[in-house]
């Protein structure tokens, strides 16, 4: 079980670590660099960026091949409006979490430091325990 992910076909989901890669590419425009600043290799972020653009009938990343001039990334609009998408619907969930678990979170026996006025809810990003 994994929170905000968004499956949009069983082979189609995007969630943190993708927005976090595209957002890599934004920042880097290399794919490379934007791989490493997350830790991992160029072919797993090759891989991810293959099955967005796989996933969708119009590709969220353009490729560049590198060579003498080297290659390069860049999110297409699609890419772009996926990706904007995307984080605004995890402040939605921010703030429904907050709204949902307030009285909740004030019932803990350890109060959390809320934001300004804000139950300090926060959903868990990632896999739960047990879960694949």
């Amino acid at each position: 079980l994994e929170f905000r992910r968004v499956l949009f076909r069983s082979d189609c989901a995007v969630g943190p670590g993708k927005a976090a890669l595209l957002e890599g590419i934004v920042r880097t425009g290399s794919l490379s660099a934007a791989a490493r600043s997350l830790g991992m290799s160029y072919r797993r972020g090759w891989l991810l960026v293959h099955s967005l653009n796989e996933g969708f009938r119009q590709p969220l990343v353009a490729l560049n091949v590198g060579g003498r001039d080297g290659g390069g990334a860049a999110l297409t609009p699609f890419g772009a409006e996926l990706l904007a998408r995307y984080r605004a619907f995890e402040r939605k969930v921010d703030r429904l979490a907050d709204k949902e678990f307030a009285p909740i979170a004030r019932a803990s026996r350890r109060a959390a430091v809320p934001a300004k006025g804000r139950a300090a809810v926060r959903t868990i990003r990632g896999r739960v325990p047990g879960n694949r």
